[in-house]
């Protein structure tokens, strides 16, 4: 007997991510293992990787799909703020409460908004946490969700045109970003629900200190070949990754930007690893088996 019901259409358009596929990892220098545990680990509740990188020289830190690789030497500052998913608002507050004592001294600090908890690590970075909202960032309950890069003003488009054209990215112009702020900001997808947003500000700056962002991308070839004409690769790594630090308008070779790109084949093989992800609610005065570890995604 024939089925009558009516054949259930899909926007296939709305999965596409563009080339780039996963954002991978942040890696910023720090002075000090020990504050870095207290604000990373103890205060945002995140997870020290057990596997690699155990010692004192180098933390990497576990968020969601994502992670934070923390050198210790001279400490690094990126030009923006972090954004990242993390549940429960209220334990977050109270777990930075807690470690304030801890970091006495340093530039730590903490505020809520309506939006969510803008918080800035002992060495000055930003990082503003959100909730997990489903409507701007999909499926991910804890996670990395973006970067926002302050650039000059006059830049944007023509960062957004380079990502576009050189990389394979998804691009967008847009006048009130992830932040709510108002201003021209180039959105460059970066991964599922993943983003770098390029935000134009009359402030002075920063001089560029060699942090860099990790990103995974499919067609490796296709940009690596590009990036070689424009003069751009910095690093010939290995057989699965290569760097670039200079964004350039694609006409006059102008600079408008510069952070090291960490750039990963999806035959690198950490790609697409498990990371640990622990439950920072579990404690051993409140015991709960079986809920030791919390899922980076949304059921």
């Amino acid at each position: 007997m024939a089925d009558n019901k009516p054949e259930k259409k899909f926007d296939r358009g709305t999965a596409d991510i563009g080339n780039i596929v996963n954002l991978g990892h942040i890696n910023v220098n720090i002075s000090d293992q020990r504050p870095g545990t207290h604000y990373y680990v103890s205060g945002l509740g995140l997870t020290r990787d057990p596997y690699l990188n155990t010692g004192v020289r180098i933390m990497w830190v576990n968020v969601g799909m994502s992670q934070f690789h923390l050198p210790t030497g001279e400490p690094n500052l990126l030009r923006g703020t972090t954004g990242l998913v993390i549940p429960d608002r209220a334990a977050l507050l109270a777990r930075l409460a807690e470690v304030k004592p801890q970091l006495a001294g340093t530039k730590f600090a903490f505020r809520e908004t309506n939006d969510g908890v803008e918080t800035v690590c002992p060495w000055g970075n930003r990082i503003t946490v959100h909730e997990p909202d489903p409507a701007r960032f999909g499926r991910i309950a804890l996670g990395m969700a973006y970067i926002v890069f302050d650039v000059r003003p006059g830049t944007a488009h023509r960062i957004a045109r380079f990502y576009r054209e050189v990389m394979g990215a998804r691009t967008e112009m847009m006048e009130n970003g992830v932040d709510r702020r108002s201003g021209p900001q180039a959105r460059v997808e970066v991964g599922d629900k993943q983003y770098f947003y390029f935000r134009e500000t009359d402030a002075p700056e920063i001089p560029y200190d060699r942090h860099h962002a990790q990103i995974y991308i499919a067609n490796f070839s296709g940009p690596y070949r590009k990036l070689v004409e424009l003069g751009l690769i910095t690093v010939e790594f290995s057989e699965h990754e290569y760097r670039f630090q200079d964004i350039v308008d694609l006409d006059t070779r102008e600079v408008l930007f510069t952070v090291e790109h960490e750039v990963r084949a999806q035959t690198h093989p950490m790609f697409g690893r498990p990371l640990v992800n622990r439950n920072p609610a579990q404690s051993n005065r409140d015991y709960k088996p079986g809920h030791d570890e919390m899922a980076w995604g949304l059921a």
